[in-house]
Parts: C-alpha cells; sequence; structure tokens
C-alpha cells in the first residue's frame, strides 16, 4: 500500500535514530579485555604492626601510608618506602578534638596528607613531616548539603572534589571553605528513572584524579561501571562491563545491595586507570567456607578513554593499591593475610 513521504520520512528518521542508540550502547558496553595476565605477588614483612584491616596505601617519595579501617587505637600507619619498614602510627580513633571518628580515604601531594572523616563531615590537612602532631593539622568543615561525603580527591590545589549522594548530581566541586562551588553530571543508569538517596547509595563509586591530564575516574563499589571525566574538555565517558549496572533493592531511602560486589579501589596515572576488581555476587560471598576470603582478585587497567586493555588475575585478594609506573610494580593490601602488603610486578 503507498505511504505518504512524510510517513516514510518519519520512519526513516526512526530507523536512523535506533541504529545510533545501538552504536552508543556498543561504546558503553564491554566485554572482555585485549590481554588476561595471571600475576604473583610477592609478600612484603612488616612484623612489628599488626593492620586489621588495612584498605588504602599510597606513597610519596620515601614515605608511604596505610589506612587500616578496624585497627583499634590508630588509622594509619607510617612506613619506608619501597621497603615498607615501620616507622610510626597516627591518626587517633576517638571524637575528642584532634581525633578521627571515621577515615574514608586520604590522600599524599606535595608533601601534605589530606583525609577525609565523614562521621565529623570534614577534611584535614597537614605537613607529611608534622603527621604526629595532630593538633597542627587545619580543617576544613563540609557543607551541611554534602550528604555524608564517602570519598574525596584534590583538584586544583584549593578545591575537592566529592562524590554526591543525593541522587542528583554524580560529584561536587568543593572550594577550599568547603562550600559547593559546582555540581556536575547525572548518574548514567539505564535501569531506574527515580534518582534519589537509594540509587545513590548504590551507584557509591570510588574515585581519583590526575591533575596533569585533568582526568577524573570514578567506579562503582556495586555492579561494574566506570566513569571518566575530563574536566578540561567537560567530556564524559561510560563503561559498563559484564556484570552492568549495580543491582539492588530499595527500601525507602536504603538501597540493599543484591548483585554483586564490584570495584574496590581505582589509581588515574598519566597513561592508564587502574582498578581492583570483585566480580563476586552476595550469595557467593555469603556462601563460604571457612575461612573467609574478602577482596578482590583482579586488577582492571583501562585507557584513559575506557578501553579495556589489561586484566590481572591475582593469586592474592586485595583491597587498596599503591601504581609506580616508573618502577613497573604495584603495592597492594591483602586483609586475608598476618602480611598483608604485597608486590605485584606489572607485565604489560
Amino acid at each position: 500500500m503507498y505511504k505518504p513521504l512524510s510517513q516514510f520520512l518519519v520512519i526513516l528518521f526512526l530507523f536512523i535514530g535506533t541504529i545510533g542508540c545501538n552504536k552508543q550502547k556498543n561504546k558503553i558496553f564491554y566485554d572482555s579485555f585485549s590481554t588476561n595476565i595471571s600475576l604473583l605477588g610477592e609478600t612484603m614483612k612488616t612484623d612489628s604492626v599488626m593492620l586489621r584491616y588495612p584498605f588504602r596505601v599510597r606513597h610519596q617519595d620515601s614515605l608511604a601510608v596505610i589506612m587500616d579501617l578496624h585497627h583499634p587505637e590508630y588509622f594509619y600507619h607510617a612506613f619506608t618506602y619501597p621497603h615498607f619498614r615501620p616507622l610510626f602510627s597516627f591518626g587517633k580513633r576517638g571524637q575528642a578534638p584532634n581525633e578521627i571518628l571515621s577515615a574514608e580515604n586520604f590522600r599524599l601531594i606535595n608533601g601534605r596528607m589530606w583525609g577525609l572523616d565523614a562521621n565529623k563531615h570534614l577534611i584535614t590537612n597537614i605537613s607529611m613531616q608534622d603527621m604526629c602532631h595532630p593538633e597542627n593539622a587545619k580543617e576544613t568543615q563540609l557543607d551541611k548539603e554534602i550528604i555524608r561525603a564517602l570519598d574525596f580527591t584534590l583538584y586544583d590545589d584549593s578545591c575537592f572534589i566529592i562524590p554526591d549522594y543525593s541522587g542528583k548530581y554524580r560529584f561536587h566541586v568543593i572550594d577550599k571553605n568547603g562550600n559547593i562551588r559546582s555540581s556536575h553530571g547525572k548518574i548514567p543508569t539505564f535501569k531506574r528513572k527515580n534518582e534519589n538517596i537509594a540509587l545513590a547509595q548504590a551507584w557509591r563509586s570510588f574515585i581519583d584524579y590526575n591533575p596533569n591530564n585533568q582526568t577524573l575516574a570514578m567506579v562503582t563499589q556495586l555492579g561494574e561501571v566506570l566513569e571518566i571525566y575530563n574536566l578540561k574538555d567537560s567530556t564524559h565517558i561510560v563503561k559498563i562491563g559484564p556484570h552492568g549496572e549495580p543491582e539492588f533493592n530499595e527500601s525507602g531511602d536504603m538501597a540493599i545491595p543484591s548483585g554483586i560486589m564490584g570495584f574496590s579501589d581505582i589509581q588515574v596515572t598519566d597513561k592508564y586507570i587502574y582498578t581492583v576488581f570483585h566480580g563476586r555476587s552476595f550469595k557467593e560471598i555469603a556462601q563460604q567456607q571457612q575461612p573467609i576470603i574478602d577482596g578482590g582478585q583482579y586488577i582492571y587497567i583501562f585507557s584513559l578513554k575506557g578501553e579495556p586493555l589489561y586484566k590481572y588475575t591475582l593469586d592474592h585478594y586485595i583491597y587498596g593499591i599503591d601504581v609506580n609506573e616508573k618502577t613497573r610494580e604495584i603495592y597492594a593490601l591483602d586483609v586475608n593475610s598476618n602480611q598483608p602488603i604485597v608486590n605485584f610486578k606489572l607485565k604489560h
């Protein structure tokens, strides 16, 4: 039957639009890595310091710091780098002034250490030479509109980037006084329409920023989603792996995880984006027999454009990493061991 030209054009445009959407989705989703490598680690001896749940590790020059979430007295422990000989512990746990209620993350930049205390709703910074004297730390109280900050990174020396947990945005830029200077992005979900606190909780992400290439990258704690923001040209890249978006059940304003444990750390270098990936379902984790294994067995490496390049399968289960591309090695934290610091030599 003859159809008017206008109707034919509408159908043609819809067809072209569908092809365009499919091409866009094909760019977003990935299912494999270019290279798969098995990697054996070397355990570092740290007998004089009992780390309970080491979560983050970073170094600058000859000093390394490990953040321990469950240590009964201190959140932070200083070591020599790269030999990891213990020096001292600091960041006393407690409610008093100059003590820490909850350590979420920390950064070592330009001779200073910056730390985030979510319960006290503030960021502190102190000279790395003065870390045993918390009374000399400077505090930045965060804007009351920020919902419980769970990660942060420095941006342009005097500002911070903090993920948003209201569901309205993806992250905030915070000025040196702790006030929201600007808010950016949306949660890139294909499955949920309601942008609320529960969705933001499920999409909790770990972040890192590299000022040399102005790249901000985020990975989800649940599911398998990587986001890359180039803060120079405002481009945004989303990459979703085989495990898909974070899965959860909504109960009021709470997100109850129901899918997999995803990423647990990320580092943006001048060349690549390094991530720690778990990939185990909560059902599998709950049904484990003794001894319980915690952490991720994979290091995923992406290009700065989000292309999946290298998948390392490790002989340890880890949480935090510190990448040194100059020496081509990664120091990682194995929470299952009494000797949790592991050295891996890169092979790519």
